[in-house]
């Protein structure tokens, strides 16, 4: 978001219902061709969902390498694309990145067993049940969500910073990130694979 929205003529790429409003406002006010900058990230988002999906579906019980990785490698070779697409291509970067967004929030819905789909109420909900009913449980939960927001923050407010200052480049900073997460995801199967022979 941060990224299309300073470098890409403020378009968002995860919170489509900005880009919802954005495309009514301009449609209605007759202006097609601003409209239709927000109109293909929604499609394109919707896309990305329905293709993360099949990914699942298809190769949930892959040995090799774990479906989620697929979605990350897949990530990191449309958004490394985007970087190189000038801003006379606007419209089909964003369109990308809406994709690629769709992908990760599709194919990465929880933390440690936590939906995040709506944090900052999720987090909220569960902050107010602590204090009713002082289960630990609730006040972990509610930190989990606040700090999913405190790094939601920090990621934004710093790619936002790095894409006025330096452009449409800095998009291959989140593959690097993914590129990380690509590699944990072994370490993690690698501790789960020596766990389990450990048990038998």
């Amino acid at each position: 978001d941060a990224y299309t929205y300073n470098a890409r003529n403020e378009v968002f790429c995860n919170a489509q219902t900005g880009n919802v409003v954005l495309m009514s406002q301009h449609f209605m006010a007759g202006e097609l061709t601003a409209g239709l900058g927000y109109f293909f990230p929604i499609i394109f988002f919707a896309l990305g969902v329905w293709v993360a999906e099949k990914i699942q579906a298809n190769y949930k019980y892959a040995q090799k390498l774990h479906w989620r990785q697929g979605v990350l490698l897949a990530e990191i070779l449309i958004l490394f694309t985007v970087g190189f697409l000038p801003t006379e291509y606007n419209m089909l970067a964003n369109a990308m990145a809406s994709f690629a967004c769709a992908m990760q929030v599709q194919s990465f819905r929880k933390v440690n067993g936590y939906s995040y789909a709506s944090t900052m109420c999720s987090g909220t909900a569960a902050l107010s049940v602590y204090f009713r009913e002082k289960k630990s449980k609730q006040l972990k939960q509610a930190m989990y969500y606040f700090g999913i927001i405190l790094m939601f923050a920090l990621g934004a407010g710093i790619g936002g910073n790095l894409s006025i200052r330096y452009g449409i480049r800095m998009i291959w900073v989140s593959c690097g990130f993914l590129m990380i997460s690509f590699l944990l995801m072994f370490i993690e199967k690698y501790k789960h694979f020596h766990e389990e022979h450990e048990i038998k």
